[in-house]
């Protein structure tokens, strides 16, 4: 096998193994959907890994386009969680 399918093939394993791990630790605490945004992200990883033996300005532009998208749902989650704080300390204060 080629150098490269390995690391492909590892990082495809350690992923799920992660997902396994937050499933089970995940279990018992109040679960939040997807957004559209995570969706997209994690779309577009998937696809840079599955094309890496094509090309790797292909493979490499989409999970970095991947990541981006990610990095932008974090911010969006963020400040609608400071908004929410923000509105909870104005009701209590009433």
């Amino acid at each position: 096998m080629v150098i490269s399918r390995m690391y492909i093939i590892v990082a495809i394993v350690v992923l799920l193994v992660l997902c396994a791990v937050v499933f089970f630790m995940r279990k018992n605490k109040k679960r939040e959907e997807f957004t559209l945004l995570t969706g997209i992200a994690f779309v577009f990883i998937i696809a840079g890994i599955l094309f890496g033996g094509d090309s790797r300005w292909l493979s490499y532009g989409l999970m970095g386009i991947g990541v981006v998208v990610a990095v932008i749902d974090v911010v969006v989650k963020k400040r609608k969680m400071k908004n929410v704080k923000k509105l909870k300390k104005v009701k209590r204060k009433k």
